[in-house]
């Protein structure tokens, strides 16, 4: 019975490289989502109370602290998705080799 597709075995160096990505692009989504959200809200807070809008409060006290925590619960899990990912790749790829 011949290979439909040729597996090669998991390397480590990739892994890595991935959580960064995916750390940096997760981090970079949170802030703008925050960063939109915070901004709708102090404009809604300044129109009610009758004051122009202070942009400094949606950056520095909504904003960041909101993206670093984000970031550091996705560097958490693609750490751990990336470790079990390698390992199941890693079963797989000698289990194939057995057969």
């Amino acid at each position: 019975m011949a290979k439909s597709s040729a597996t090669r075995s998991p390397r480590w160096y990739g892994i890595p490289l991935r959580i960064l990505l995916v750390t940096f692009i997760g981090t970079l989504l949170s802030f703008a989502v925050s960063l939109l959200l915070a901004i709708i809200g102090t404009v809604i807070v300044a129109g009610i109370r009758g004051i122009h809008p202070d942009m400094r409060v949606a950056y520095r006290l909504v904003a960041l602290p909101m993206a670093l925590v984000a970031g550091g619960i996705i560097l958490l899990i693609s750490v751990g998705m990336e470790i079990r990912h390698y390992r199941q790749t890693k079963t797989l790829s000698a289990i194939e080799r057995l057969s």
